[in-house]
């Protein structure tokens, strides 16, 4: 599938639920260019999500988003409960154009949805030569360490840094093992988890991908218990909490609502821009971060591996690749897509 018809599709989705035709394109851009890095789980899949979420009432197609408080360097964005798309691009610009004026820009928001891929907004930055920093609370679906049920979210944190060669360096990971996307792919595959992602109600590994989004729960990276650091992905999970949630007054763990309703989510976002011209002159940087992913490239390969990676360079490839060939799409998630499109009344261009 093109990308240009995708965007299209979706832009025409939200367009016709009310949303303004540049937030529209905004968050269809978001969604496609997941699916165009190959992270299917955060793509087009999700779009019923959103649908349903302005259908029901809970997501708002024009919010009043407002700086709350700001300096020089920060500032608090109430997101009135609009797409979580369009209040975290708002945001991120905020934080850049901050960044350009002091050197940093922190942004914090509070009363936003579910953004899509946090890597789409750290990535924002890299056009203007600036790291960025991106992190957000979720609703409930981690088993932090030593409990049972679903109390935290996947609290994804992305960094995105530029690099004279292509491509930049892209990390964008959730803190749990998985994004529970992963668990909706599985589940839409027919195919098990593998063993040690998730658990059951009583706690025991499960390797049921629908046990794991129902009454199970994913587990923080490093698994379950602490024996290989599963408290550590429990840290770092509180830790995106306290910037995305606790300072900005959203909603907390198991607070958070869905963005499909029926009340407001309350999600909140950190967002962070560092001017590297503040630091060093862009260019020497640059070559520093090629000279640093060399060296790493450069290392003995392990036997069981056939190359060194670094991060955001295989969705790199992968995005070149799809903008060429076009992108793959299950037929359940075209299936989805039609009945968004008969839900809402636009056309459906693709047969299935």
């Amino acid at each position: 599938m093109k990308y240009e018809d995708l965007m299209d599709f979706v832009t025409s989705v939200f367009v016709k639920l009310g949303v303004p035709e540049e937030h529209a394109r905004w968050t269809a851009d978001n969604l496609v260019t997941a699916d165009l890095r190959g992270i299917s789980s955060h793509g087009v899949a999700r779009l019923k999500r959103y649908v349903d979420g302005i259908v029901n009432g809970a997501v708002k197609t024009n919010p009043n988003i407002q700086i709350v408080r700001e300096g020089p360097a920060y500032a608090l964005i109430d997101g009135d409960s609009g797409l979580g798309q369009v209040v975290g691009r708002k945001a991120m610009e905020l934080a850049i154009k901050k960044a350009k004026e002091a050197g940093i820009g922190f942004v914090t928001v509070r009363l936003s949805n579910h953004f899509g891929i946090a890597g789409y907004y750290a990535m924002m930055a890299l056009d203007h030569d600036m790291i960025g920093v991106t992190m957000t609370n979720a609703r409930p679906l981690v088993a932090h360490t030593g409990a049972l049920g679903k109390w935290i979210g996947t609290n994804p944190i992305a960094v995105a840094a530029p690099t004279k060669t292509p491509p930049p360096w892209v990390l964008d990971m959730a803190t749990s093992i998985v994004p529970i996307g992963k668990m909706e792919v599985y589940t839409r595959m027919g195919k098990k988890a593998p063993l040690g992602w998730g658990i059951d109600a009583q706690g025991k590994l499960t390797d049921d991908p629908m046990v794991i989004r129902k009454e199970g729960a994913l587990l923080p990276l490093g698994g379950l218990g602490e024996l290989f650091g599963g408290h550590k992905g429990y840290g770092l999970a509180v830790m995106v909490e306290l910037f995305s949630g606790v300072l900005s007054g959203a909603a907390l763990l198991k607070d958070v609502g869905q963005t499909e309703g029926p009340g407001p989510s309350n999600v909140g976002h950190f967002f962070m821009a560092i001017n590297i011209e503040n630091f060093m002159p862009v260019d020497e940087f640059k070559e520093r971060m090629d000279y640093m992913i060399q060296k790493l490239k450069s290392a003995p390969l392990h036997p069981d591996f056939k190359k060194i990676w670094v991060h955001g360079e295989k969705s790199w490839l992968t995005t070149q690749k799809r903008l060429k060939e076009g992108i793959p799409i299950y037929k359940k998630v075209m299936a989805n897509m039609k009945d968004v499109a008969d839900q809402v009344g636009v056309e459906f261009p693709w047969k299935l």
